[in-house]
Protein backbone atom coordinates (compact mmCIF):
# COMPACT_ATOMS: atom_id res chain seq x y z
CA UNK A 1 0.00 0.00 0.00
CA UNK A 2 1.45 3.35 -0.94
CA UNK A 3 0.85 6.71 0.65
CA UNK A 4 1.80 8.72 -2.40
CA UNK A 5 -0.45 11.74 -2.82
CA UNK A 6 -1.88 11.59 0.70
CA UNK A 7 -1.51 14.35 3.22
CA UNK A 8 -0.18 13.19 6.59
CA UNK A 9 -2.55 14.12 9.39
CA UNK A 10 -0.10 13.82 12.27
CA UNK A 11 3.58 13.81 13.00
CA UNK A 12 5.28 10.49 13.68
CA UNK A 13 5.81 9.70 17.35
CA UNK A 14 9.58 9.76 16.93
CA UNK A 15 9.81 13.42 15.88
CA UNK A 16 11.18 15.58 18.65
CA UNK A 17 12.30 18.81 17.07
CA UNK A 18 12.67 21.91 19.21
CA UNK A 19 9.49 23.30 17.67
CA UNK A 20 7.57 20.23 18.85
CA UNK A 21 8.77 20.81 22.41
CA UNK A 22 7.85 24.49 22.24
CA UNK A 23 4.37 23.83 20.88
CA UNK A 24 3.83 21.09 23.46
CA UNK A 25 4.99 23.46 26.21
CA UNK A 26 2.54 26.10 24.96
CA UNK A 27 -0.32 23.61 24.97
CA UNK A 28 0.51 22.36 28.46
CA UNK A 29 0.86 25.94 29.71
CA UNK A 30 -2.48 26.95 28.21
CA UNK A 31 -4.27 23.95 29.68
CA UNK A 32 -2.68 24.55 33.09
CA UNK A 33 -3.58 28.25 33.06
CA UNK A 34 -7.13 27.37 31.99
CA UNK A 35 -7.69 25.95 35.49
CA UNK A 36 -6.74 29.29 37.04
CA UNK A 37 -9.63 31.07 38.73
CA UNK A 38 -10.27 34.81 38.26
CA UNK A 39 -8.13 36.93 40.56
CA UNK A 40 -11.19 38.98 41.57
CA UNK A 41 -12.81 35.82 42.87
CA UNK A 42 -9.66 35.00 44.85
CA UNK A 43 -9.58 38.45 46.47
CA UNK A 44 -13.32 38.98 46.98
CA UNK A 45 -13.53 40.62 50.43
CA UNK A 46 -17.14 39.54 50.91
CA UNK A 47 -16.06 35.90 50.86
CA UNK A 48 -13.68 36.29 53.82
CA UNK A 49 -14.79 35.18 57.25
CA UNK A 50 -13.23 33.94 60.44
CA UNK A 51 -12.26 30.29 60.21
CA UNK A 52 -14.30 27.75 62.16
CA UNK A 53 -13.11 27.02 65.69
CA UNK A 54 -12.98 23.26 65.27
CA UNK A 55 -10.32 21.58 63.18
CA UNK A 56 -12.59 19.42 61.00
CA UNK A 57 -14.44 22.27 59.26
CA UNK A 58 -11.21 24.31 59.10
CA UNK A 59 -9.37 21.51 57.29
CA UNK A 60 -12.38 21.03 55.00
CA UNK A 61 -12.35 24.73 54.13
CA UNK A 62 -8.60 24.70 53.48
CA UNK A 63 -8.85 21.55 51.38
CA UNK A 64 -11.68 22.87 49.21
CA UNK A 65 -9.94 26.23 48.71
CA UNK A 66 -6.65 24.51 47.85
CA UNK A 67 -8.34 22.38 45.21
CA UNK A 68 -10.43 25.24 43.83
CA UNK A 69 -7.65 27.87 43.68
CA UNK A 70 -4.72 25.47 43.15
CA UNK A 71 -3.32 27.19 40.04
CA UNK A 72 -3.68 30.65 41.60
CA UNK A 73 -1.91 29.46 44.73
CA UNK A 74 0.90 27.90 42.69
CA UNK A 75 1.38 31.18 40.83
CA UNK A 76 1.51 33.09 44.12
CA UNK A 77 4.13 30.75 45.63
CA UNK A 78 6.27 30.79 42.48
CA UNK A 79 6.04 34.58 42.32
CA UNK A 80 7.22 34.87 45.93
CA UNK A 81 10.16 32.52 45.24
CA UNK A 82 11.02 34.41 42.05
CA UNK A 83 10.94 37.77 43.85
CA UNK A 84 13.18 36.43 46.60
CA UNK A 85 15.77 35.39 44.00
CA UNK A 86 15.92 38.77 42.24
CA UNK A 87 18.75 39.90 44.53
CA UNK A 88 20.77 36.75 43.82
CA UNK A 89 21.14 36.64 40.04
CA UNK A 90 23.31 33.51 39.94
CA UNK A 91 20.73 31.61 41.98
CA UNK A 92 18.01 32.92 39.68
CA UNK A 93 19.89 31.68 36.61
CA UNK A 94 20.48 28.27 38.22
CA UNK A 95 16.80 28.12 39.21
CA UNK A 96 15.71 28.93 35.64
CA UNK A 97 18.11 26.31 34.19
CA UNK A 98 16.72 23.73 36.61
CA UNK A 99 13.19 24.68 35.57
CA UNK A 100 14.10 24.10 31.92
CA UNK A 101 15.51 20.70 32.88
CA UNK A 102 12.31 19.88 34.72
CA UNK A 103 10.24 20.93 31.72
CA UNK A 104 12.09 18.78 29.21
CA UNK A 105 12.87 15.78 31.40
CA UNK A 106 9.69 15.52 33.43
CA UNK A 107 6.73 17.64 32.34
CA UNK A 108 6.97 17.63 28.53
CA UNK A 109 7.92 13.99 27.98
CA UNK A 110 5.38 11.80 26.25
CA UNK A 111 7.44 8.61 26.28
CA UNK A 112 9.44 6.94 29.01
CA UNK A 113 13.01 8.08 29.44
CA UNK A 114 15.47 5.51 28.06
CA UNK A 115 19.11 5.68 29.17
CA UNK A 116 21.69 3.12 27.93
CA UNK A 117 18.88 0.92 26.66
CA UNK A 118 17.07 0.83 30.02
CA UNK A 119 13.74 2.49 30.76
CA UNK A 120 13.90 4.91 33.68
CA UNK A 121 10.78 5.12 35.85
CA UNK A 122 8.95 8.34 36.67
CA UNK A 123 9.84 8.11 40.36
CA UNK A 124 13.55 7.82 39.58
CA UNK A 125 13.40 10.82 37.23
CA UNK A 126 11.55 12.81 39.89
CA UNK A 127 14.04 11.87 42.62
CA UNK A 128 17.11 12.60 40.46
CA UNK A 129 15.76 15.95 39.29
CA UNK A 130 14.88 16.91 42.87
CA UNK A 131 18.33 15.99 44.17
CA UNK A 132 20.13 17.77 41.31
CA UNK A 133 18.03 20.89 41.82
CA UNK A 134 18.65 20.87 45.56
CA UNK A 135 22.41 20.33 45.15
CA UNK A 136 22.72 23.09 42.54
CA UNK A 137 20.80 25.50 44.72
CA UNK A 138 22.94 24.52 47.72
CA UNK A 139 26.03 25.38 45.69
CA UNK A 140 24.66 28.88 45.02
CA UNK A 141 24.16 29.51 48.75
CA UNK A 142 20.53 30.50 48.19
CA UNK A 143 18.93 27.51 49.85
CA UNK A 144 17.97 29.38 53.01
CA UNK A 145 16.52 32.18 50.91
CA UNK A 146 14.48 29.72 48.83
CA UNK A 147 13.27 27.76 51.85
CA UNK A 148 12.19 30.93 53.63
CA UNK A 149 10.40 32.22 50.54
CA UNK A 150 8.68 28.84 50.08
CA UNK A 151 7.57 28.90 53.72
CA UNK A 152 6.29 32.47 53.33
CA UNK A 153 4.42 31.49 50.18
CA UNK A 154 2.89 28.42 51.81
CA UNK A 155 1.93 30.48 54.87
CA UNK A 156 0.24 33.12 52.68
CA UNK A 157 -1.65 30.40 50.80
CA UNK A 158 -2.74 28.59 53.98
CA UNK A 159 -3.91 31.80 55.66
CA UNK A 160 -5.93 32.73 52.58
CA UNK A 161 -7.38 29.22 52.31
CA UNK A 162 -8.36 29.32 55.98
CA UNK A 163 -10.11 32.71 55.92
CA UNK A 164 -11.72 32.40 52.46
CA UNK A 165 -15.22 31.01 52.93
CA UNK A 166 -15.40 27.92 50.74
CA UNK A 167 -19.17 27.69 50.96
CA UNK A 168 -19.47 30.95 49.02
CA UNK A 169 -19.97 29.31 45.67
CA UNK A 170 -17.81 26.72 44.04
CA UNK A 171 -20.90 25.47 42.26
CA UNK A 172 -18.66 24.43 39.42
CA UNK A 173 -16.23 22.61 41.73
CA UNK A 174 -18.16 19.40 41.16
CA UNK A 175 -17.97 19.99 37.41
CA UNK A 176 -14.27 20.79 37.73
CA UNK A 177 -13.66 17.60 39.73
CA UNK A 178 -15.68 15.55 37.24
CA UNK A 179 -13.61 16.91 34.34
CA UNK A 180 -10.41 16.14 36.26
CA UNK A 181 -11.48 12.51 36.78
CA UNK A 182 -11.68 11.85 33.04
Amino acid sequence: MTTYGTIPTSQPATSSSPLDYISRAKNIGRSALATRRPWRELGDFHAFSFPPRSLGPLFGRIKSNLSYFSMNYAIIVLLIVFLSLLWQPISLIVFLVCMVGWLFLYFLRDESLVLFGRTIGEGVVLAVLSIVTLVLLLLTHATLNILISLLVGILVVLVHAAIRDSEEGYADLENYAAVGDR
